[in-house]
């Protein structure tokens, strides 16, 4: 079970098609629970939208490994994986859990998750000039709904309930950060030592 849905990399379809289902109940989440628990709530759909576009046939780990890695792994299918169930789907659901049983501000981190995560992917297509797995969710589904879901909730909320829903975004991304680094050091320190040229002709006219 485990490698074929991550390392055959079908976790992103079957996200996709767990969207499609949680959106069908948006409406009800609307009429029983109101606007800001159903803003709170779509953020997990649109995210595994976006997540479908940026990962199915492993391209997001690809790229990041291409353009960031320089042809190293970076990113592993299973470090993948764990990053978008713990640091998205877990997240979300916390997020909205704590709204139903606090209030709406409690699950703001929902929708600065969406516009954290946007943000770097338009900066990166802008930087760049092309395209990277992801842009197109992310500023279609992200940078609308997920600022419309700060708009309505945060503006009804304290600045320091936006801030530490701020943080928690941010500290996610910056966890993914922080992992990629650590493991591209691990990797060049255990990288094989470029041979010695001058020891190397030296043998040569033993």
């Amino acid at each position: 079970m485990w490698n074929w849905l991550v390392r055959d990399w079908q976790w992103p379809a079957a996200a996709l098609f767990t969207a499609v289902f949680l959106l069908v109940l948006t409406p009800l989440v609307f009429h029983l629970a109101g606007l800001g628990l159903a803003l709170l709530f779509v953020q997990l759909p649109i995210y595994m939208i976006h997540q479908w576009e940026e990962h199915r046939q492993d391209r997001f780990r690809l790229y990041i490994n291409r353009t960031i890695g320089g042809g190293k792994e970076a990113l592993t299918p299973s470090a993948t994986f764990w990053i978008n169930s713990l640091g998205v789907w877990c997240v979300d659901i916390v997020a909205l859990y704590l709204a139903w049983a606090i209030a709406p501000w409690a699950g703001l981190a929902a929708g600065y998750l969406a516009v954290v995560n946007a943000i770097p992917h338009v900066a990166m297509s802008v930087r760049s000039r092309e395209y990277n797995p992801g842009v197109i969710t992310a500023t279609l589904l992200f940078l609308p709904i997920g600022g419309w879901c700060i708009a309505e909730i945060g503006s009804q909320s304290s600045w320091e309930a936006n801030a530490v829903a701020l943080l928690i975004a941010v500290g996610v991304h910056i966890a993914i950060v922080v992992h990629v680094t650590r493991r591209l050091a691990r990797l060049q320190r255990n990288a094989p030592l470029a041979p010695n040229l001058n020891s190397v002709h030296g043998l040569s006219h033993k």
